[in-house]
């Protein structure tokens, strides 16, 4: 059986507390999940950033090695990036 992906499982694990996540562009923000679960290997989660009002989804890769995140804008959802790190987030 295939891993879990390490940044899926900080997320998951880390639910319903605030989490500061790193994207791939260096770029971070501290955000709550308002669900997050696994369907064997791939994760899904939605939340907001606290920072701003927007929604946000977050889902695994097709071969479940990376997380994306989304945003909702008026256009329909837009990628935002991938997710390099997960930590409790504390307001930082």
């Amino acid at each position: 059986m295939a891993e879990l992906s390490r940044v899926a499982k900080r997320m998951y694990n880390v639910t319903p507390d605030p989490l500061r996540l790193v994207f791939d562009d260096d770029t971070a923000g501290v955000f709550e999940l308002s669900s997050a679960e696994f369907f064997q290997q791939e994760f899904q989660a939605e939340g907001r950033r606290v920072d701003d009002d927007g929604q946000y989804r977050f889902t695994t890769n097709e071969d479940n090695t990376a997380v994306l995140a989304g945003r909702l804008t008026d256009d329909g959802w837009t990628l935002v990036g991938r997710v390099a790190e997960a930590e409790a987030g504390h307001g930082r």
